[in-house]
């Protein structure tokens, strides 16, 4: 064989070798990740992305676009960067809708955030997927302390953080630690907050975090001092409470357990012990014991600690007990908040009974409800016109009510704005399961601070130290005007006597049931100073 044949067959042969190799590295870079930057791990597509993807979930696609079309609109101006960070994979189709009212809420929020000040920094919002219940967070983490270091990304502040557990713990805590602002919209467990001291010798635990939701202790105080004796009437009160290690079912616990009671002793708490968040286990056959024993007590209200699915088997285990056509009302946390989604018409009808009075009745406190401010200021009215005899001026009506039905209206306009521009987010955004109204609260305060962080020319950034400095500050005539009330943010960050929406189920007479708002419930048992000044005495 001539010389150059040989050296040409070996060209070829190493060629074709370099070939297989990319060939073989190409793939095995597909298997190991869902896209650009998005690590595959297991069943799970972990990382963080401002580009549209939708992390495999069909139901976020739509809004996954839509906020990076917005990201896209801010390209060349002075902006920063936020992330939510939230689980955006699930098995369960009421999880996933969860999901896309999160972000609808989020992109809703940046839209206001970017528009409503109208000055430098804008927001580049970015989704932070850290696995279910935050176990791959580690990994997220990582990236988001790089981005908040780079230059470009510029990360200020992540958001988001819907679930009280030891994986979101780790994550808020070790952001804190490396000065990156964090503000959690939905976690209501007590575990992850700051203390409030008036004397100045707190130390955080958590530096730069903020909360805009209630504590569960905060919550459980608003619901006894919204049903008043009913709720504080030992002998008619039980606490059933998930012996699973979970930072919410434990603090709400903790809190149902702190309500001052009165009169004879009433039954001893009764404990059932879950799997894990979304998965039943053997609690139904729990839950049959359980509410036998519940009505051999003589207890008719019942205190929830748990999650949403354990809630809604326990809701239609109680229902099915036979006990002398007694009413049963159960009260629990906001988790609960997602309970209507998971409902059926059979799971309806069996709340509803047949003697046309429900059974069962599931009061929560909500973080929101759509329908809260205008039912409250309507009452307020009518108590002002009976005893003043003439209508209040604008300057006499109550802010705390005044202001939330305000920025709910904003919110509204922002959502037919989108409308109007063809912006597909997947579905009308529902605001009933407070959701996207706390999201959007969430991204509208960050922008405030931002703002207020702001100074120098339009290019200069505000310092993460910066605008976690801001979280206190956000009080008085800097409050926020949320959409769930007006957010007036402690020394600790924390929101100070954050009304809770007291909510029932109410099943109706057929068909599919509904949230009905019934009114506010205050943790100090009165509403919010004029102007939300914080008093020294806040707990």
């Amino acid at each position: 064989m001539p010389i150059w044949k040989k050296i040409l067959y070996a060209l070829l042969g190493v060629g074709a070798l370099a070939g297989c190799v990319w060939l073989a590295v190409l793939i095995t870079h597909k298997l190991d990740t869902c896209t650009e930057g998005i690590e595959r791990v297991g069943d799970e597509c972990i990382g963080v992305n401002g580009e549209g993807y939708d992390f495999g979930t069909p139901e976020i696609r739509d809004v996954s676009r839509a906020i990076a079309a917005q990201n896209k609109k801010i390209d060349g101006q002075p902006h920063v960067t936020v992330a939510v960070m939230l689980p955006l994979q699930s098995d369960r189709a009421a999880l996933r809708r969860q999901m896309r009212s999160d972000l609808q809420g989020a992109y809703l929020g940046q839209r206001q955030a970017n528009e409503g000040e109208g000055e430098p920094p804008k927001i580049r919002l970015v989704l932070a997927n850290p696995g279910r219940d935050y176990k791959q967070q580690g990994k997220v983490v990582d990236t988001l302390l790089r981005m908040a270091d780079s230059p470009t990304d510029r990360l200020r502040a992540v958001t988001g953080f819907n679930l009280s557990l030891g994986d979101t713990e780790k994550a808020v805590k070790r952001l804190t630690a490396h000065k990156v602002p964090v503000l959690a919209s939905r976690i209501s467990g007590d575990r992850i907050a700051n203390e409030d001291r008036t004397d100045g010798t707190a130390k955080l635990r958590f530096p730069g975090l903020a909360r805009i939701i209630p504590t569960n202790h905060d919550a459980a105080q608003a619901l006894a001092n919204f049903n008043g004796e009913r709720g504080r009437e030992n002998r008619r009160t039980v606490l059933v409470y998930d012996q699973r290690q979970d930072g919410y079912s434990e603090s709400l616990a903790k809190a149902f357990s702190g309500i001052k009671e009165k009169g004879p002793a009433g039954p001893a708490a009764m404990p059932f012990e879950s799997p894990a968040i979304d998965e039943a286990g053997s609690t139904g056959n729990q839950f049959a014991q359980t509410a036998n024993n519940i009505c051999d007590s003589g207890a008719d209200t019942v205190y929830f600690a748990g999650r949403t699915l354990h809630l809604r088997i326990f809701a239609l285990k109680l229902a099915q007990v036979d006990c002398k056509n007694r009413h049963y009302t159960i009260v629990s946390g906001s988790d609960a908040a997602s309970l209507r989604q998971a409902m059926t018409e059979q799971n309806w009808a069996q709340l509803r009974g047949t003697d046309g009075r429900p059974k069962v009745t599931v009061q929560y406190a909500a973080p929101a409800h759509p329908d809260a401010w205008r039912t409250e200021l309507a009452e307020w009215n009518r108590k002002w016109e009976a005893e003043h005899k003439r209508k209040p001026t604008e300057a006499e009506l109550p802010q705390y009510l005044t202001e939330p039905l305000a920025a709910l209206d904003t919110l509204k306009k922002q959502i037919e704005s989108a409308r109007g521009e063809g912006v597909r987010l997947g579905s009308d955004p529902d605001l009933q399961d407070s959701r996207t109204m706390l999201v959007y609260d969430g991204l509208i305060t960050i922008g405030k601070a931002l703002h207020q962080a702001q100074k120098g020319g339009a290019e200069a950034v505000p310092s993460r130290e910066d605008v976690g400095r801001q979280w206190s500050l956000l009080q008085s005539r800097h409050r926020v005007r949320g959409t769930s009330g007006l957010i007036c943010l402690t020394s600790g960050g924390n929101a100070y006597d954050k009304p809770a929406a007291v909510v029932e189920l109410d099943p109706g007479q057929q068909g599919l049931g509904q949230l009905k708002f019934v009114g506010l419930g205050w943790p100090t048992g009165h509403e919010q100073p004029k102007n939300c000044v914080i008093p020294s005495s806040a707990p």
